[in-house]
């Protein structure tokens, strides 16, 4: 097998290190291609293929996750990480892991941790590294690299949640909540809720978003329930589909073109969160984009056109 084939067949794995690391699919593309860079110049023969281009990726994301916390500290209203379709690798003995791992959830818990304590959790829980492995690619001792993952660990057990819901019992009530979505049902809406239910848009000042979070069951309830009928009215779709490995829906204008994404948290049979991502920045790997503000400048023209028709 040639370097390249061999690069290429780990790429899967070297995307998704780094997408948990980063919470940008571009960003992770990008620092899956600096490795190939590296690789591609480097004299070095390692023993292991797999293992020197996992340390090379963790290196490289967490010189970027650096600098990315500095730019998230000036962004522009709440930052969401980036959706992401379809995790390309796949490990059937750490499935569960995996899944977990990329939820919206999950990567919002991750931002908590600091860059060191971030690769070694996701090296160690995510992907099973050994510690002498992950000593090798964050350049710490095996001591420290335990001392790190016991302290990610502890953070990320106190954030998660004790009831998590299966992937049927999620399927089941993301479609009886996309149900009451199309049908204006308030009440149906609230029903599936949880009492501290958050509502959170991500434009990062390039498309129109929620300014802050909305909270609680008739806020979320009303709130949702009332973009249906505008979508409409300006010819924009729903249409369900997983994200993150949870499920949510994408947005559409009358041309088919991306406006954002919707992802859904569930736990113990309600909805927890519902995360909306209409950044542009974040969407073009989804697919062609729509104009954000074009269709909301159609929005509010369609609202007043509904009340005056009141």
């Amino acid at each position: 097998m040639t370097p390249a084939e061999e690069f290429e067949d780990l790429r899967p794995l070297l995307f998704s290190i780094a997408y948990r690391l980063l919470g940008s699919v571009s960003e992770a593309e990008d620092a899956v291609q600096e490795t190939w860079v590296r690789y591609q110049t480097s004299t070095t023969q390692p023993k292991s293929v797999k293992a020197y281009l996992s340390a090379v990726v963790t290196r490289v994301s967490i010189d970027v996750l650096r600098s990315a916390r500095v730019r998230r500290e000036e962004y522009v209203g709440p930052w969401l990480p980036e959706p992401l379709a379809t995790d390309p690798y796949e490990d059937p003995a750490r499935s569960a892991e995996l899944a977990d791992s990329v939820s919206m959830a999950a990567l919002l818990l991750l931002e908590r941790l600091s860059p060191l304590e971030r690769a070694v959790f996701v090296l160690r829980d995510v992907f099973g590294f050994g510690f002498p492995e992950i000593a090798a690619a964050v350049d710490r001792s095996e001591a420290a690299c335990r001392q790190l993952a016991v302290r990610a660990r502890r953070h990320m057990d106190d954030g998660r949640p004790r009831f998590a819901a299966d992937r049927e019992e999620r399927e089941q009530l993301a479609a009886r909540f996309f149900d009451a979505v199309r049908d204006g049902d308030v009440d149906g809406l609230r029903e599936l809720l949880a009492a501290d239910v958050q509502m959170v848009g991500d434009g990062g000042g390039k498309a129109p978003a929620l300014a802050k979070g909305v909270y609680g069951v008739d806020n979320v309830a009303r709130l949702v329930t009332s973009f249906m009928p505008l979508l409409d009215a300006v010819g924009a779709t729903l249409e369900p589909r997983t994200l993150n490995g949870q499920p949510g829906a994408v947005v559409r204008d009358r041309d088919g073109a991306l406006i954002g994404t919707m992802t859904l948290d569930v736990l113990d049979g309600r909805i927890q969160a519902v995360r909306s991502v209409v950044n542009p920045d974040k969407l073009g790997h989804l697919g062609p984009l729509s104009d954000a503000w074009a269709v909301a400048h159609e929005l509010r023209r369609a609202r007043r056109g509904s009340g005056r028709t009141r």
